[in-house]
């Protein structure tokens, strides 16, 4: 369902003069659209995929990934494990936070300790396993896990990874996301929400010579249409998660260059099954249900319609690309007879009345509609709730929602695609699922080192998490479709959708 040509030019005729009262446009301001806007600015707190984004210009982490998906040092220099359970890590020199503060084997344990314990960690999950952190000299650090880790290694190529300024911290506190001080190319300027984020070239940056922006505006433009209209008239320069049906428009246009790229995660249904009052229905209560929500859904249907068939459906969390997919795990066809059956056999009164929070974009909510549809042959009520993407998020943490359509951005290592969303206790587990045997193959998964092992681990936690429990419903992984202006190069396509600004630069 595309805006109407009417809607569209005002949309944009608002947009783009408020960009203009911004700054004028100049070589050195690379302006870019954004899918959403932000939640909070603070590595620890935050949890969107745009947040981490905007993050890629303030906040540096020890370590990132390239194009082949490894990882390699960014405010590490190198890493050697003393045992398995001793993870030296050595750091650059002469590396500033952006109040001028050193970035020190001190701010490291400061950092990693505030992820793990400060209250409404998200971080904390990830690197669970973390003992304690020893300062060994100012550029040396020894991290000490409880046990053996093969994912903690990749959970610090993302926010647990990074380093914020510990004055900065400190004076702050709980509103560090405010005024975030980090060790990136870039430092804070300001933020106006569902506006804009300001950042400029902080010019003590350690990698300094390949940075050649000066500033940087993000601009949240939820409405895909709206968002390819500013770029096509120069409004922006860069916009992100472009819908398949854009390609065509923008591979038309000579000064427009579009890049699709295999993502890391998916886009799926959350349910509350234990997260407050709103998990106290038949959904939430019996897997029967969920199940017959399940079988109702046709997700290839859905590919067509909404997405023209470029995304790959799916049952699980990690992408066929992965080396952890399990294979003889796919989606089972759609059967609203067998939905039916099963409603009749939990002892459900139909049409059953069943909330789904949707973000606030155009093809969130056709894909929401297109759920209801099928799900009403079922027998179900689906109704529709719109809401601010960040908001959403919020809700969902406070158990305000009965099923989510929400989506991943996905991780290299397959922890970072499940643990947080499906272990007892897990910090973005938002609709308290918890089975016992569950948390015991995630934990074993984390420990185990051989590879066809750990992947058998994973496809048990599958067939009891999704096939016994469906404690949520996995629908599809996408393609991450960046569009820039041709003039604008330099940008490096990477499955984890991050932008970074290293090397990039107009022509």
């Amino acid at each position: 369902m595309k805006t109407t040509i009417k809607a569209l030019l005002a949309a944009a005729a608002a947009i783009i003069p408020a960009l203009a009262t911004i700054a004028p446009a100049q070589a050195q301001h690379l302006r870019i659209g954004l899918r959403e806007d932000p939640d909070i600015l603070d590595p620890t707190l935050s949890r969107t995929y745009v947040g981490r984004i905007v993050y890629m210009a303030l906040c540096d982490k020890l370590f990132d990934i390239n194009e082949r998906l490894e990882i390699v040092p960014q405010l590490a220099t190198g890493h050697r494990w003393e045992n398995p359970t001793n993870l030296i890590i050595t750091l650059r020199e002469g590396v500033r936070f952006h109040d001028g503060e050193a970035m020190d084997a001190e701010a490291v344990r400061y950092s990693i300790d505030r992820h793990l314990n400060m209250q409404g960690s998200f971080r904390r999950s990830e690197i669970t396993e973390v003992d304690r952190v020893e300062v060994v000299d100012p550029r040396t650090v020894r991290i000490v896990l409880k046990t053996p880790s093969a994912s903690f290694l990749a959970a610090l190529t993302d926010r647990a990874g990074m380093i914020v300024s510990p004055k900065a911290a400190e004076a702050l506190g709980r509103n560090f996301g405010t005024r975030p001080v980090c060790a990136g190319p870039f430092r804070f300027v300001e933020r106006v929400a569902q506006e804009r984020i300001v950042v400029e070239r902080f010019r003590e940056y350690w990698d300094a010579a390949n940075i050649h922006f000066d500033r940087v505006t993000y601009l949240p433009i939820p409405d895909n249409t709206v968002r390819l209209a500013n770029l096509q008239s120069g409004a922006v320069e860069f916009v992100e998660r472009m819908e398949p049906d854009d390609m065509r428009t923008i591979q038309r246009a000579r000064n427009l260059r579009a890049v699709a790229v295999d993502e890391l995660g998916y886009q799926g249904i959350t349910i509350n099954i234990g997260n407050g009052e709103r998990a106290n229905t038949p959904l939430g209560r019996d897997a029967r249900v969920r199940r017959a929500f399940e079988l109702a859904i046709d997700r290839a249907a859905i590919n067509q319609v909404v997405y023209e068939g470029m995304y790959t459906p799916t049952r699980q969390p990690f992408p066929p690309a992965n080396p952890f997919h399990v294979r003889d795990f796919q989606p089972e066809p759609r059967n609203v007879e067998r939905a039916r059956a099963l409603l009749r056999e939990a002892g459900v009164t139909t049409p059953l009345a069943i909330e789904m929070t949707v973000p606030n974009n155009p093809d969130l909510r056709q894909v929401g509609e297109v759920i209801q549809s099928m799900a009403a042959e079922a027998g179900f009520q689906v109704n529709l709730r719109a809401m601010e993407f960040a908001s959403s998020l919020q809700a969902a943490t406070r158990g305000e929602f009965q099923t989510y359509l929400v989506g991943w951005s996905g991780r290299t290592d397959p922890d970072g695609n499940i643990f947080t969303f499906s272990r007892t206790g897990g910090g973005q587990n938002d609709g308290r699922y918890s089975n016992p045997e569950v948390d015991r193959l995630l934990d074993a998964a984390r420990l185990e080192l051989d590879i066809e092992k750990r992947r058998d681990l994973y496809a048990q936690v599958l067939r009891i998490s999704l096939g016994q429990d469906a404690n949520r419903i996995y629908l599809w992984h996408r393609k991450n479709i960046m569009a820039h202006q041709t003039r604008l190069v330099g940008y490096r396509p990477i499955a984890d959708g991050m932008i970074r600004l290293q090397g990039m630069r107009f022509n």
